[in-house]
């Protein structure tokens, strides 16, 4: 029973992020009418898929109880002071390690691709907020008792990869990428699954994480340069396959994972 609510909620996600982000696909195309600035209030709710998703599916698990669970998330600890620190730097400073190291090699693009506007600061935390009560706050705690760490992340992270699908496509960039952009996906959802494991499921920590992200943004090279993204997936797979070596809580039977009912 339980896999068939983690593919509902999967499929609502992407139904819903998809669904309000496709007209601005269409506009991109030339076959709906532009300018694309009349799409973009869609394009902007379409990031909160995941999140009405996890409440939707939340509520017909246990109703208010249920959706209470999912956002006490938010308190969830004690969460010690180190996670708070790198949490939002983890992202960017694995680019930035890795950029130094590609700099030795004679790589000379740049160290910074960070938000430079009111509204890209804050789109970054809303739409970090939207996507985490998703994949962290509902799935995530769903699908490690079936799969372990490592299956669940994996999966986990294939879906969250393809997520982008649409927001690609807006962005003019060819679909093609989302072969490349998949072992950053999975191997920075491993990375968030070691944050979860190791805070008791704090969902701040996630979103901190997510939002770290965009603090620091390699993709944002594309589609001129593929070499930042490339250094940057180079430097979280590296990190993630240290964190599964030296952390045995990854390596935890999955069964030992199950969490406890809400209340």
């Amino acid at each position: 029973m339980q896999h068939r609510k983690i593919t509902a909620f999967f499929l609502l996600a992407l139904g819903l992020t998809w669904g309000l982000q496709l007209p601005g696909v269409l506009v991109k195309l030339g076959l709906l009418a532009g300018p694309l600035s009349r799409v973009m209030p869609l394009l902007g709710l379409g990031a909160f898929g995941p999140l009405a998703a996890a409440v939707v599916m939340a509520s017909v698990e246990g109703g208010g109880v249920a959706r209470g669970a999912l956002f006490r998330r938010f308190a969830r600890g004690p969460v010690a002071l180190g996670w708070w620190l790198l949490a939002p730097s983890l992202s960017g400073g694995l680019f930035l390690a890795a950029r130094a190291v590609a700099g030795l090699a004679g790589y000379a693009g740049p160290w910074w691709y960070v938000p430079h506007t009111a509204e890209t600061v804050t789109a970054a935390v809303v739409f970090s907020f939207g996507e985490e009560v998703g994949w962290r706050g509902y799935a995530l705690p769903r699908l490690l008792p079936r799969f372990g760490a490592f299956g669940a992340s994996a999966l986990l992270g294939l879906v969250w990869c393809l997520w982008h699908a649409m927001m690609l496509a807006v962005e003019g960039l060819p679909l093609w990428l989302l072969f490349a952009f998949a072992p950053y996906f999975v191997a920075g959802s491993l990375c968030f699954t070691w944050a979860h494991l190791r805070t008791r499921g704090n969902l701040l920590v996630a979103v901190l994480l997510h939002l770290g992200s965009h603090l620091n943004n390699s993709h944002k090279a594309l589609p001129g340069s593929l070499t930042p993204m490339l250094l940057h997936t180079a430097a979280f797979v590296l990190f993630a396959a240290v964190v599964w070596r030296v952390d045995p809580v990854l390596r935890t039977p999955p069964a030992a994972l199950a969490e406890p009912a809400a209340p």
